[in-house]
């Protein structure tokens, strides 16, 4: 995946010993989330996308039929917004890419909102969305993710930083137009890409008066 491409995000950095910019290094995969950990009942669980879909109809599948969807394996690094970075997981879910070419958003769309138990959410550019190494997670290192990680089914959008990679994972949103997702709300950066360092929105703000008085 070419990151000169302008409709392509930048890959993530690879779990190389090249951290990115204000990131160090943390053992092991610590927990971090907001709000209490969500029981898994396997026959109440659905996944939804719905929204502007390209037949205006909402798609719904099991987790049975979840887990029947073609799977890849994605090795990469989990970089969290706070300034550390947990490396060389190997991912093991269902490639966003698939989930749009099953349930195609209508001509226009530009975004996707992700919705997670509680009410969790996170804004994503489409093209962040649909990233070669953008998964729908269900395992980490051969083994079924456990209930603090998300558990059963998680966002890992590996080239932006942890709060857009949403565990438990039950919804995705087609937007026309950006839209604030938990974090977002609260000041965290709309795009959230590790590479260029965009974790708080001001950041933004400081970008224009430093081009202004330049």
């Amino acid at each position: 995946m070419g990151s000169d491409r302008p409709d392509q995000p930048p890959p993530p950095l690879r779990a190389s010993g090249q951290l990115p910019p204000g990131q160090r290094r943390v053992a092991g995969w610590p927990v971090s989330h907001y709000g209490p950990v969500p029981r898994f009942r396997p026959d109440r669980w659905d996944l939804k996308v719905f929204g502007a879909t390209a037949r205006a109809a909402a798609y719904s599948w099991s987790w049975d039929e979840v887990t029947a969807l073609p799977r890849t394996t994605v090795v990469a690094d989990l970089h969290c917004a706070t300034g550390t970075t947990s490396t060389g997981h190997e991912w093991f879910g269902v490639p966003a890419g698939t989930l749009l070419r099953l349930a195609p958003p209508a001509p226009g769309v530009t975004h996707v909102m992700v919705w997670a138990e509680y009410g969790y959410s996170a804004n994503l550019r489409l093209r962040d969305f649909t990233a070669a190494t953008t998964l729908l997670a269900t395992h980490r290192g051969g083994e079924p993710l456990t209930a603090e990680h998300g558990s059963p089914l998680r966002m890992v959008v590996p080239h932006l930083y942890g709060y857009k990679s949403a565990k438990w994972l039950r919804g995705i949103e087609y937007l026309t137009a950006d839209r604030p997702g938990f974090w977002e709300e609260r000041g965290h950066h709309p795009v959230g890409e590790v590479r260029t360092g965009k974790r708080y929105s001001y950041q933004d703000d400081e970008d224009d008066a430093s081009r202004a008085g330049g």
